[in-house]
C-alpha cells in the first residue's frame, strides 16, 4: 500500500473511530433497563410530592389551633410528616442526581479521549501532508512510481486534504459539547448538594419536633398547669430571642426582633430569605480581621487612624472614587465625615493592609457602590435617594437583601446563597480551591440555619 492510498485508509479509521464512539453513547442513553427503573422511580418520587403536600396543608390549618396540647400534638406530627416525605423524596433525587453526574462525568471522559484521538490523528496527518507537499517529480521518478497511479493518488490526497477541515469543524463541535457537559455536571452537582443540605436540615426538624411531641405526650388534659408551664417557657423563650441585641457594625445595635421585622420585608420585596439577610449582616459584623474601625482624616489621599488607638492606616478609602462620594453622602446626611466611623483595610499580621477599607454602616457598602444603589434603596421605601442612609438599619438590609438578589440568592438553595454570600464579600463564587474566599460562605451558612432556628421558633409561638 503507498503512502496515499494509507492516507485514505486512515481518513476512514478516524470516521469509524468518531461514528463508534457516538452509538456507544446513543447505545447507553437508550437501555430499556434503565428507562423503566427510572419510571418506577420517578412515580414513588410523584406520590412523595403529593404527600408533601398534603401534610403541609395539614399544618397550615392546624397552625390555627396552636397553643392546645391537641393541636400542638397534630402540628408536629405534621411536621414530622412532610419532613419525612420530603426526605425520601430528595434521597430518590440524590440517587438520580448520582447517576447522572457518573453519566455525565463518563460522558465527558468520552468526550475529551476523542477529541485527544482526533488531535493525534490530525496531527499525524499533517505531518505526511507536509511531506508530500515537498515531494518533487524527479522524486517520484526516481522512486519508480508510474506516473498515471501517482497522478490518481494525487486526487486521492488532494480529497484527503478537503477533509482535513471537516476533522477540524468536527472536533470543535466534539469540544463544544464537552464544555456544555462539564456545565451541565456542575449544575448536577450543585442541585446534590441542595438536596444533601434540605434533607440534613429535615432530619433535624424531625428530631427537635420528636423531641417537642414526646414532652406534650406526657402531659394529659388534667394538668393542665403543666402545659400552662411549656406555654409560658415558650413565651419566655421567643422574648429573649426577640430582645437579644442584633450587633451591628459602626452602628448601634439594635433588637432582633426588630431586624427580623426589616428583614421580612426587604426579603418580601427582593425575593430573599431573611434568615440569609441576617446572616451576611452578623458576618459583616463579626469578621476578625475588620472588626476595628477607622476614621478617614484626609479626602484627598484617602488615609485615615484608627477610631480607638490613632494608628495610622494607609488609604483607608480609595480616592478619588470614594473619597468624593463619601463626603457628599455624610454633607447631605448632616454627618461630619471626619468623624463618621468606616471600615478599616484588610490586614494581616504578616502582611499589613496597603488599602482599601470604607465600608459604611451594617451593610458595608462602600461609598461609590452606595450611590449605585440609592435609588433602588429609595424606591422600596418611596423616599428620596439622597436620603437613603448606610447607616439606618432598615436602610442597609434592604441594601443587602437587593445587592443579595443581584448576586443570585432569589432562588434560595444552598449553593446559591451560599455563593451569594462568596461574591458579597470578594466577587467571586466559593470555590474549593480557593478557601480565602469559601470560607465566608461556609460561616454565612452556618449562621443562616441558627437565625432560621430562632424564626421558626418565634413563628410556633
Amino acid at each position: 500500500m503507498n503512502v496515499f492510498k494509507f492516507f485514505n485508509f486512515f481518513i476512514f479509521a478516524l470516521i469509524v473511530s468518531f461514528a463508534f464512539g457516538q452509538a456507544n453513547f446513543s447505545y447507553a442513553l437508550t437501555e430499556r433497563e434503565i428507562a423503566e427503573q427510572e419510571a418506577k422511580l420517578q412515580a414513588e418520587y410523584d406520590e412523595l410530592q403529593k404527600d408533601i403536600q398534603k401534610w403541609e396543608g395539614i399544618l397550615s390549618e392546624t397552625k390555627k389551633k396552636a397553643n392546645t396540647i391537641e393541636g400542638d400534638i397534630t402540628i408536629l406530627n405534621a411536621k414530622i410528616k412532610e419532613a419525612e416525605a420530603t426526605i425520601k423524596a430528595k434521597n430518590i433525587a440524590i440517587n438520580q442526581l448520582s447517576k447522572e453526574i457518573g453519566n455525565k462525568t463518563q460522558t465527558i471522559e468520552d468526550l475529551e479521549t476523542r477529541i485527544e484521538k482526533g488531535r493525534e490523528s490530525l496531527a499525524e496527518l499533517i505531518r505526511k501532508t507536509d511531506e508530500i507537499d515537498t515531494y518533487s517529480i524527479a522524486e517520484i521518478v526516481l522512486a519508480g512510481q508510474d506516473l498515471s497511479d501517482f497522478l490518481g493518488d494525487l486526487d486521492s490526497f488532494a480529497s484527503i486534504k478537503r477533509s482535513l477541515k471537516e476533522r477540524f469543524f468536527e472536533i470543535r463541535e466534539v469540544k463544544a459539547a464537552t464544555e456544555e457537559e462539564k456545565k451541565q455536571l456542575d449544575l448536577k452537582k450543585n442541585q446534590e448538594i441542595d438536596a444533601k443540605y434540605v434533607v440534613e436540615t429535615r432530619k433535624q426538624t424531625v428530631a427537635k419536633s420528636e423531641a417537642e411531641k414526646k414532652q406534650l405526650l406526657t402531659i394529659t388534659k388534667q394538668e393542665e398547669k403543666a402545659y400552662q408551664a411549656v406555654l409560658a417557657e415558650r413565651q419566655r423563650k421567643a422574648a429573649q430571642i426577640r430582645a437579644a441585641l442584633f450587633n451591628l457594625r459602626d452602628t448601634e445595635g439594635i433588637p432582633f426582633g426588630e431586624a427580623l421585622e426589616y428583614a421580612n420585608v426587604a426579603g418580601q420585596k427582593a425575593g430573599i430569605r431573611p434568615a440569609l439577610i441576617l446572616a451576611i449582616l452578623t458576618q459583616e459584623s463579626d469578621l476578625g480581621k475588620n472588626q476595628g474601625s477607622c476614621l478617614m482624616t484626609d479626602s484627598t489621599t484617602g488615609d485615615g487612624v484608627g477610631t480607638n488607638t490613632g494608628t495610622f492606616f494607609e488609604k483607608v478609602m480609595k480616592a478619588p472614587r470614594d473619597t468624593a462620594p463619601f463626603l457628599a453622602i455624610t454633607d447631605r446626611l448632616g454627618r461630619n465625615w471626619k468623624n463618621t466611623p468606616v471600615s478599616c483595610p484588610p490586614g494581616y499580621t504578616w502582611s499589613p493592609s496597603r488599602g482599601y477599607g470604607g465600608g459604611m454602616g451594617p451593610s458595608q457598602f462602600i461609598p461609590s457602590t452606595w450611590e449605585l444603589f440609592k435609588v433602588r434603596i429609595a424606591g422600596m421605601f418611596n423616599i428620596f435617594a439622597d436620603q437613603a442612609n448606610p447607616w439606618d438599619p432598615q436602610h442597609a438590609i434592604m441594601a443587602t437583601a437587593i445587592y443579595l438578589s443581584d448576586l443570585g440568592a432569589v432562588s434560595g438553595s444552598f449553593t446559591s446563597e451560599r455563593n451569594a454570600a462568596c461574591r458579597y464579600y470578594s466577587g467571586r463564587s466559593c470555590d474549593s480551591k480557593r478557601p480565602a474566599n469559601s470560607f465566608y460562605g461556609d460561616q454565612v451558612m452556618t449562621k443562616v440555619q441558627g437565625i432560621q432556628d430562632n424564626i421558626d421558633f418565634l413563628q410556633s409561638v
